[in-house]
């Protein structure tokens, strides 16, 4: 009979997805509900309403919550029937116009932290929810901002942390031996001046994957034996590069995503970091031109990315170095696909992967937290497409690409299109010659688009120039 149940609610849920998802573009993720508050005002420079998001489950009854923070405070969402989600408490912030809030969980508790002056640290005991959450702590005497967070083992670490009164850190590390009174333990500037700040990082077994800005990626260790930093590795010049946004690493831990941020429309990095002492980039991607990737989340062998104005899209990790699309959600219906708005903050901020549930938590600047069915793109592996089989090499290419093609397949075009979408080069290749060779020693270093047509269809492949 449970097992019966079961099925009958597996396919109902279906169904509702099914029929809601129809009102937004997607494929192989399902829309389930939709929590906006219309009371949220919106920022005055950029229109941003709602910020990160994060999702907690209650051991002791088994339900499951979505947190979203908003332009003055966070929302409490409960999502364990995720066709419906109830607001279930809200926690006001010191500033009715914040365009940033980033959270944590620790045990029972949530960590709270706002960029910009004149904020605090919060700290919300969730375990009386379903009834209400309970502020154990609200101050700025440890610090009044940060950028984001990260929790590993009990340890708290704060990217861009500031106090009043005292210079900024560019990443601090804290205690959580108690929980409600965190205790800084050491500023990341102590021993390393150099580094100006750290927008983001994510950290394993203390070896932190710090994103610097533009100052790139540096991998530190925190040794807490001797408290202190130290570091094991940096990327500093790499294809495509921007403003070092975050990261994530692969199940295996020898792959790492990394997103820039800035300039819009960055390309994912697929990073080799099997020998951290010298990381490589072996593969770049993205969503659209113009679409920009701002966090990357692994679950087990699918990578989820927020991308603003493309929403959600989810990558499959067969191959960890060459992620293959197979399916997205675009939360920002209000784009109209191929054109990007300015200013460019609208759309997709972040995602929450790790509910028992299985359901996936989004927030959108504009239109608040998405609950989602992921369950299909976790099934099923990269989309097959139909196309003639062509090894593009070296890649990146410093003076020349080869381009091996099939001989059944003629006559045949090829065409380069820059980052930009300007066509850079077409060639029709006539008989059966298989090599074709572009001299890429005076194109600008970045991402290029190769389209092959040849009689089996159209096919388009990616691939970096470096000069």
């Amino acid at each position: 009979m449970k097992k019966t149940l079961q099925i009958i609610v597996t396919l109902a849920l279906t169904a509702i997805s099914n029929f809601a998802s129809s009102q937004w573009a997607h494929q192989n993720i399902n829309y389930l509900s939709n929590f906006d508050d219309a009371s949220v005002a919106a920022e005055p420079i950029y229109g941003i309403r709602y910020q990160g998001c994060w999702g907690w489950r209650n051991t002791n009854d088994g339900r499951e919550y979505g947190i979203i923070g908003s332009t003055s405070g966070t929302y409490f969402v409960e999502v364990t029937n995720p066709t419906n989600p109830i607001e279930r408490d809200y926690v006001t912030g010191r500033s009715n116009n914040r365009i940033w809030h980033e959270y944590k969980s620790y045990q029972n508790y949530l960590y709270i932290i706002s960029d910009g002056g004149g904020n605090s640290l919060q700290i919300v005991d969730m375990s009386y929810l379903p009834d209400s959450v309970h502020v154990v702590y609200d101050s700025d005497a440890i610090f009044d901002s940060g950028h984001t967070l990260y929790i590993d083992g009990n340890l708290l670490y704060v990217a861009y942390v500031s106090k009043l009164g005292m210079a900024t850190s560019s990443m601090s590390v804290y205690s959580l031996a108690d929980p409600e009174l965190p205790v800084l333990l050491r500023r990341l500037d102590q021993d390393y001046p150099s580094i100006t700040s750290v927008h983001d990082m994510y950290v394993i077994n203390d070896t932190i994957f710090a994103s610097c800005g533009n100052q790139g990626l540096y991998v530190f260790k925190y040794n807490a034996t001797g408290n202190s930093f130290n570091q094991l590795g940096s990327l500093t010049s790499y294809p495509d590069a921007g403003y070092n946004h975050s990261s994530f690493l692969d199940a295996s831990h020898q792959v790492l995503y990394m997103c820039d941020e800035v300039p819009a429309g960055m390309a994912v990095k697929v990073v080799d970091v099997s020998d951290i002492s010298n990381m490589i980039v072996v593969d770049t991607f993205y969503s659209n031109p113009g679409a920009t990737p701002h966090n990357p989340y692994v679950l087990r062998n699918e990578l989820f990315l927020s991308y603003y104005q493309d929403g959600v899209v989810a990558y499959n990790l067969d191959n960890p170095r060459h992620p293959v699309n197979n399916g997205y959600f675009d939360t920002h219906y209000q784009n109209t696909p191929g054109t990007y708005p300015t200013p460019a903050y609208q759309g997709c901020w972040g995602a929450y992967t790790d509910l028992p549930s299985g359901h996936l938590l989004a927030s959108d600047m504009q239109l608040g937290l998405f609950v989602l069915v992921i369950s299909q793109v976790m099934s099923t592996g990269p989309i097959i497409e139909i196309k003639p089989t062509v090894t593009l090499y070296p890649n990146p290419a410093y003076h020349r690409l080869h381009i091996n093609l099939p001989s059944s397949s003629y006559p045949r075009d090829v065409s380069i299109i820059n980052a930009t979408g300007n066509l850079i080069l077409s060639s029709e290749i006539e008989g059966q010659e298989t090599i074709f060779d572009i001299n890429t020693s005076k194109y600008a270093s970045g991402i290029y688009q190769a389209i092959i047509k040849g009689n089996e269809g159209v096919s388009t492949y990616k691939f970096v120039v470096v000069n």
